[in-house]
């Protein structure tokens, strides 16, 4: 890096502009050390390219500099997006956003940054008093009829991290042609242009009110009251992660009827450092070690935990053998499809218009559960604006009654537009209650579901490639697979090969045919002819390429199988990996 002068050049003239007096002590101070080091690698990875708008919004390290978070980023992006807004809604009065945040260091900074600013170029902006859950964010934007929102958080990555996740009018995060529109206007905003002077006469602080009409909507995702009430006290342990998820969690699960809820103290204290967990990402097992061990000594039915803005959950039952397991992405994305579909069906609550939609990197085995229920299920791209926009062509024609991913992510009800972790946690402990009622356990249900409807081991490998030239070699890595496409994996044949950029699909017989999707994205995806499925794909929020690998074992007939199937498949997803060069 150090020998790209050209670069080096590039980001010397960036950070030159960081030391005006637009800039704060603090600020030019950090310019001038990354200005003056020898090693330029920080100056470059700081001001190399400006923070872009990918599936999550904007996402980056804090610190100074165009491909960081601090308040000036954040400040350019939200004038940005007020000019964006003040266009698209031309001469129209009272327009208004909602802005939110998270428990990460510099999240209220940012949140009252953000409402400063669209307050000064004339659009009111509610903000809630405090830190408050991402679905909460997207509920709040349709329930006050606003055009816009904006969430400061960096969902479940490390504490260095923060992001902006813009929402549009229907409470999703923003998609085309918005997306690009506010890129546009963003990347024209200079730091003089900011308004950074609040008009507080635009500034209105909310709280209580909504957090009741959010429980109220939460409790529209129960399917059965009864065996809510017949399992009342089912033995709950839940985890905030030091997050949003701490007061409307226990809450919610508290009007749902479920009496016995113990939480994780430590875990409860609001705290930007995560100081209890390495990762505050629920699909990490570490990060559940505090809620297992309180799990045990209160003899927990089940043990459940948010990621810190609260739109992920982990699950976490007991095996056969009494032990605890982590219910995976996939397998809880499956259990709740199971759950409406079957209840629904016994309640005679399902209709023939009702759809699930999935992301096209989770598993197959809801696709099988679909089809033989008769219910309608939709493949979407990754991130939950695109299960958003799913409901939304729907809306008043079809009844969207579930839909998730392979990252811990589902949402049960269409009141709001994004994961939503408070309203799956609550029907999760329905389901957990449903099959205590039956004797059984969260484990139980899993093994039935394969049992009928197919085993399947679904394995992701994150490659990261921080800074530019790892973006550099996540490029070139994607461009290498298109070139020279694998013919199998671990030993199985390909024998279609998915472009989701050209939007074609290539089978083994030389057919060829469209995709359809409602724009291009850079995935691959290959499946070979025992059923393995592939995808690749860069992550749209932070510095690595993502493989997902899904393998089938039809030997699985019960409960007794799962260990035997789960090893025999660990070993098939390793020779995938070498087949890859990903070992």
């Amino acid at each position: 890096m150090a020998n790209n002068a050209e670069l080096i050049k590039q980001c010397e003239e960036r950070a030159q502009q960081w030391l005006t007096p637009a800039f704060d002590e603090e600020t030019r101070n950090e310019v001038k050390a990354m200005l003056e080091a020898e090693d330029k690698s920080a100056l470059v990875d700081a001001f190399y390219q400006n923070l872009e708008f990918g599936t999550g919004g904007l996402r980056g390290i804090m610190g100074a500099g165009t491909n960081r978070m601090n308040k000036y980023i954040v400040g350019m992006a939200t004038q940005g997006f007020a000019n964006y807004i003040l266009k698209a809604f031309p001469g129209e009065e009272n327009l208004s956003v909602v802005v939110g945040h998270d428990c990460r260091n510099n999240s209220r900074l940012f949140a009252e940054t953000v409402a400063a600013i669209f307050s000064a170029n004339g659009i009111k902006a509610y903000l809630f008093e405090s830190l408050r859950p991402t679905p909460e964010i997207s509920f709040a934007i349709r329930e006050l009829g606003a055009k816009a929102g904006v969430n400061v958080t960096a969902s479940h990555n490390p504490k260095e991290y923060n992001g902006y996740k813009a929402y549009w009018s229907d409470g999703a995060q923003v998609l085309a042609p918005h997306d690009t529109g506010i890129i546009e206007e963003v990347n024209k905003v200079t730091i003089d242009q900011v308004k950074f002077e609040a008009n507080w006469d635009k500034i209105q602080i909310i709280g209580g009110e909504m957090d009741y009409d959010y429980m109220t909507a939460v409790h529209t995702a129960m399917i059965d009251q009864d065996v809510i009430n017949r399992q009342k006290n089912l033995n709950i342990v839940y985890s905030a992660m030091h997050g949003t998820g701490r007061v409307i969690v226990p809450l919610c699960l508290r009007s749902w009827g479920f009496q016995n809820i113990n939480v994780v103290p430590e875990q409860m204290v609001v705290d930007g450092n995560f100081p209890t967990v390495v990762s505050p990402n629920p699909e990490n097992a570490e990060a559940m070690t505090l809620g297992m061990k309180l799990g045990t000594k209160l003899n927990a039915d089940l043990v459940v935990a948010t990621d810190p803005d609260a739109d992920r959950l982990a699950i976490v039952c007991r095996d056969d053998k009494g032990e605890w397991m982590i219910i995976n992405g996939n397998q809880t994305a499956m259990m709740f499809c199971y759950y409406i579909i079957e209840n629904k069906k016994k309640l005679g609550k399902l209709k023939p218009t009702d759809f699930l939609v999935k992301t096209i990197v989770t598993t197959e085995v809801i696709a099988e559960i679909a089809k033989k229920n008769n219910v309608e299920l939709r493949d979407c791209y990754t991130g939950f604006k695109w299960i958003a926009r799913e409901i939304a062509i729907s809306e008043g024609k079809q009844q969207y009654i579930g839909g998730g991913e392979e990252s811990f992510g589902f949402l049960p009800y269409d009141k709001v537009r994004d994961k939503d972790a408070p309203a799956s946690i609550c029907l999760i402990c329905e389901i957990a209650a449903w099959a205590k009622d039956q004797g059984k356990t969260l484990y139980d249900l899993l093994m039935q579901i394969y049992a009928e409807y197919g085993f399947s081991k679904e394995f992701t490998v994150n490659v990261v490639r921080p800074g530019k030239t790892g973006a550099d070699e996540i490029k070139q890595m994607m461009a290498d697979f298109r070139a020279n496409p694998p013919k199998e994996l671990g030993g199985s044949k390909i024998v279609t090969w998915k472009d989701y950029q050209s939007l074609e699909a290539k089978h083994a017989d030389g057919s060829v045919e469209k995709l359809d999707m409602p724009t291009t994205s850079n995935v691959l995806q290959w499946f070979c002819d025992d059923n393995t499925k592939v995808s690749v794909r860069p992550s749209g929020t932070e510095p690595k390429i993502k493989f997902y690998i899904e393998v089938k074992d039809p030997s699985f007939k019960c409960a007794g199988c799962y260990n035997r199937c789960t090893a025999a498949a660990m070993d098939k997803i390793e020779a995938i990996k070498k087949s890859l060069n990903q070992d």
